[in-house]
C-alpha cells in the first residue's frame, strides 16, 4: 500500500509540475529560437529568446485581444508578434502611429522582411516583449 501511495503521490507532483509549465509558457513566459539574419546583430539565427507574454498586458492565448493592458509599446522595444501575414517575427518597434500601431524594423535593413514589406501592425498582434537573449 505504501508504494500505491508514493506513486500515486509521484504521478500528481510530475502532473502538477507539467500543467504550470504550461500555464507559464501559454500566458507568462515563453522561450523561442530567432531565425533569420534581419535582427543581426543583435539578435543572431539560433540565439534563444525569453519572451515576457504579459509585460504589456493579459491575453488569452487564443485571443489577440487584451482582456487587461496595463503598459503601451515604445520604440525601440524588441518584440515577437503576429505579421499581417500571420507569420511570427521578432523585430524592433521603430514608432507607434495612431490606431494602435506600430511600426516594425529589424536591425539589418539590407536583409529584414518588416513593416517597409507589409505594413503597419497592430498592437494587438504582439505576442510579447524579447527580456532576454542567449547566443
Amino acid at each position: 500500500m505504501g508504494r500505491a501511495l508514493s506513486n500515486g503521490i509521484i504521478t500528481k507532483a510530475v502532473m502538477g509540475a507539467l500543467i504550470t509549465a504550461l500555464v507559464l509558457k501559454f500566458f507568462v513566459l515563453d522561450f523561442m529560437v530567432a531565425e533569420g539574419q534581419s535582427m543581426a546583430p543583435a539578435l543572431r539565427p539560433g540565439s534563444m529568446l525569453l519572451v515576457c507574454r504579459v509585460y504589456y498586458g493579459f491575453k488569452l492565448p487564443w485571443s489577440q485581444s487584451y482582456i487587461l493592458q496595463w503598459k503601451a509599446p515604445q520604440g525601440g522595444d524588441v518584440v515577437v508578434f503576429y505579421t499581417p501575414l500571420g507569420e511570427i517575427a521578432v523585430k524592433r518597434i521603430g514608432d507607434m502611429i495612431p490606431g494602435a500601431m506600430f511600426i516594425a524594423l529589424g536591425d539589418n535593413l539590407d536583409q529584414s522582411y518588416d513593416s517597409r514589406n507589409y505594413g503597419p501592425v497592430p498592437v494587438q498582434n504582439i505576442i510579447g516583449k524579447v527580456m532576454g537573449i542567449t547566443r
